[in-house]
Formats: C-alpha cells, sequence, structure tokens
C-alpha cells in the first residue's frame, strides 16, 4: 500500500499539466486540493474547492465551456473551509511546476456566494474580473513573453489583489490559466481553472455586478482560437472585461542571480 506521501507524488508526477497545490492569504499558508486526498482517511480539509476526478492534473476543453464544469474544473465542489483576508491584501496561488510550452493568459475572477461558500450552488456564482494578463511582449522570446512565462519565473506562483472597496463577504475567487500552445485548432484551448474560498474583511461597500461562468468563453472567440505560432502583435483576453475596481499588481520575481559573494565567510 501507498504511504501517503508516496501517493500524492504519484499523482503529481503523471502529468505535466498542472493544479494549484496551495495559496498564501495576507501571509499564511493554506492546502490547495491535490485528488490524491480522497484516497486518505480522514480526508485533508482544503481551502481548494475538490476535483477528485482530475487525477490527469488536466485541463478544461472548449466544448465544455456552457457546462459547469468550466466554473471550477470538472465536477468540482465547494471547499470546506475559508481562508481569511482583507480587502486590498492578497492571494498568492502555488502552482505545480507549469509546462514552459503552455503559453497563455492567467486571469482571476471573483464571486460573492451571498451566504456561506461551503454550500453555495456554484451554478448561481455571478463572477467579476479582477485580474488578467496576457501577452506581455510579443517578441521577446519564442512564441512572445506571457502571463504564464511572468508565472514560471516567479517560481510557479501568481498575486492577487483583493479590490481594497470590496465589501466584506464570504467569496470564491477563480484562478485560472488557458494554455494556448494547441489552441490555433477548434477546441484546442485548455482551460484550467482553480477556486479557493475566501473570507473578505474591509471597509469598503462595493458589490460588483457578476456573470455566470458559463457565459465567459465561446469556442470561436478570438482569444480561444487563437495561433500561438503564427507573427504575434497582439492578444485580446477573453471573457467579460476588467471590474472598474480591481487593482492590477505587477508580479514579484526572483533577483538574477550574481557572482559577487565570496561564498566562504570567516568566523571572528
Amino acid at each position: 500500500m501507498f504511504s501517503k506521501l508516496a501517493l500524492l507524488g504519484f499523482i503529481s508526477t503523471v502529468t505535466a499539466h498542472g493544479t494549484v497545490s496551495g495559496i498564501v492569504a495576507d501571509g499564511v499558508y493554506y492546502d490547495g486540493y491535490n485528488p490524491a486526498y480522497q484516497y486518505i482517511t480522514p480526508a485533508p480539509v482544503t481551502v481548494g474547492w475538490l476535483i477528485p476526478t482530475d487525477l490527469d492534473n488536466g485541463f478544461v476543453p472548449p466544448t465544455s465551456y456552457t457546462n459547469s464544469d468550466i466554473i471550477c474544473h470538472k465536477v468540482a465542489t465547494p471547499a470546506q473551509i475559508a481562508a481569511p483576508v482583507k480587502a486590498g491584501g492578497t492571494v498568492e496561488f502555488q502552482w505545480t511546476p507549469w509546462p514552459t510550452s503552455h503559453k497563455g493568459p492567467v486571469i482571476d475572477y471573483m464571486a460573492n456566494c451571498k451566504g456561506p461558500c461551503e454550500t453555495v450552488d456554484k451554478t448561481t456564482l455571478e463572477w467579476f474580473k479582477v485580474d488578467a494578463v496576457g501577452l506581455i511582449n510579443p517578441t521577446s522570446e519564442t512564441d512572445g513573453y506571457w502571463g504564464t512565462d511572468v508565472l514560471i519565473a516567479n517560481n510557479n506562483s501568481w498575486t492577487v489583489e483583493i479590490p481594497p472597496t470590496l465589501a466584506t463577504g464570504n467569496y470564491v475567487i477563480r484562478h485560472e490559466i488557458i494554455a494556448l500552445h494547441a489552441a490555433g485548432s477548434a477546441n484546442g484551448a485548455q482551460n484550467y481553472p482553480q477556486c479557493a474560498n475566501l473570507a473578505v474583511t474591509g471597509t469598503g461597500t462595493a458589490a460588483p455586478a457578476g456573470v455566470l461562468a458559463t457565459t465567459f468563453y465561446t469556442p470561436t472567440d478570438p482569444g480561444i482560437l487563437f495561433n500561438l505560432y503564427g507573427t504575434l502583435t497582439t492578444y485580446p483576453i477573453p471573457g467579460p472585461t476588467l471590474w472598474s475596481g480591481a487593482v492590477s499588481i505587477t508580479q514579484s520575481m526572483p533577483a538574477a542571480p550574481t557572482a559577487s559573494s565570496p561564498g566562504i565567510y570567516s568566523v571572528a
């Protein structure tokens, strides 16, 4: 019988795609979700939504854009706890290693559960976009420099600021990568939505209108049916427009290594 660590390791290495393994909300770490948790008794309680059928760390295809799988991934069910975070605070998503070939945008949405997120009907959630980074530089490297390249350079992590004017409440945050390496063909785009529960507190009163996730995209949107390998100039980020109260932040990246340190220290 596999040990817990061996089982988790096996699940994480059977594929070259990815999932969010953990989040850091206002400096505190919380588990994301790993499909291997379903084989552990008792199963870990996570802030990440449960996606036990995602054993291959796979994706949601464009053919599923109008069904509930696009909301928080395949057969997703709500997390049973929430990470506390202040409006104006940050949430960092920590991914398993993301393939460099899977270039594309990184997009974040939020939805107010209007009650406990642990029991929310996901099909009723109305989402507003709080962050989106697509094509940053079309010529800086092969096939352009994208949001995913920033995520990889930042140790496979992405940070989102919770809008400071957002009203106190229970929210789901939906963090998504859309991989475009096969998007030049019909139904070739790969969506990787990941959800987590947040308990947001603050003095704001903003209650932005949202839309159902099943209306975000169509298979023929210019940012979904997209040739990554053509001559790149611009990229239209798919989905609804960015909410006016959203705050775009610069992802912090590791400093460039230097050879200035002597590496040997004398002891006084």
